[in-house]
């Protein structure tokens, strides 16, 4: 009998507490193959620590050079491996668990890959609201650490970040328009309900974790996520109730 995997994500405020888009690929991954894990919950001035004692790498370097530790991790006691990055962790899932629903079918890894950035790059004007939007579902510790570090990048206070008015309405058009090649590159599946038609695949936690943290952050009730969802025929609306129940949280 296995173990689950431990999954570490960041907590908020809200019921959900997952929603992170980065953590949330690796969760879609998770469900998505269908292996049994549990989540453990790690604030974003904790995450160092925890990396280094479970041996997690890091994945990128902050500005002064030293190593970034970042989540998603996981940690499979099965196999005694540490997983950072999302992208990886999906890959060691298909490469460790090849009985589950196959993630990346055999070729697609560039693609997908492509999709990821066509993705980000078509809704990269709403990141100055989302950040802002992220950082006040946060519990305290995270609230401040993330404060501090976005602000330093952006160079200005969070609530400066997508002041309510016209530059905001600018960049949610903007995301708009941007979003039409993308629902362009999904006409072509064949009606189906995920990215690769009716087949889930990684693709689905790469899309639909972008599209889960505009949702959670802003509210499912919300003008924005409802103004969003009902985008490019409802598409996004239609696509992320499609991929519900890949969204449970272990």
């Amino acid at each position: 009998m296995s173990s689950p995997i431990i999954f570490y994500d960041l907590p908020s405020t809200l019921a959900l507490n997952a929603w992170s888009p980065n953590t949330w690929k690796a969760r879609y991954a998770l469900n998505i193959k269908g292996v049994a894990y549990k989540t453990e919950w790690v604030e974003y001035p904790d995450i160092e620590a925890l990396a280094k004692k479970i041996g997690a790498p890091a994945t990128g370097a902050k500005a002064d050079g030293s190593p970034l530790y970042t989540l998603p991790i996981i940690n499979d006691p099965n196999t005694g491996k540490v997983v950072a990055d999302s992208f990886l962790i999906a890959e060691y899932l298909d490469t460790t668990y090849p009985s589950g629903t196959t993630l990346f079918p055999p070729g697609t890894k560039p693609l997908m890959a492509a999709l990821e950035a066509g993705v980000t790059g078509s809704i990269g004007s709403i990141f100055p609201h989302q950040l802002a939007t992220s950082c006040y579902i946060l519990n305290p510790s995270s609230e401040k650490y993330f404060r501090v570090t976005r602000e330093a990048a952006y160079g200005k206070k969070i609530e400066e970040f997508s002041p309510a008015g016209a530059q905001r309405d600018a960049d949610w058009a903007k995301a708009k328009e941007g979003l039409v090649a993308v629902d362009d590159w999904l006409s072509k599946n064949g009606g189906g309900k995920f990215v690769m038609g009716n087949t889930v695949t990684y693709a689905d936690g790469i899309l639909g974790a972008w599209l889960t943290w505009i949702k959670v952050t802003n509210g499912e009730s919300s003008a924005a996520w409802k103004d969003f969802a009902s985008w490019h025929g409802g598409r996004w609306g239609t696509y992320i109730i499609n991929l519900q129940p890949f969204a449970t949280v272990l």
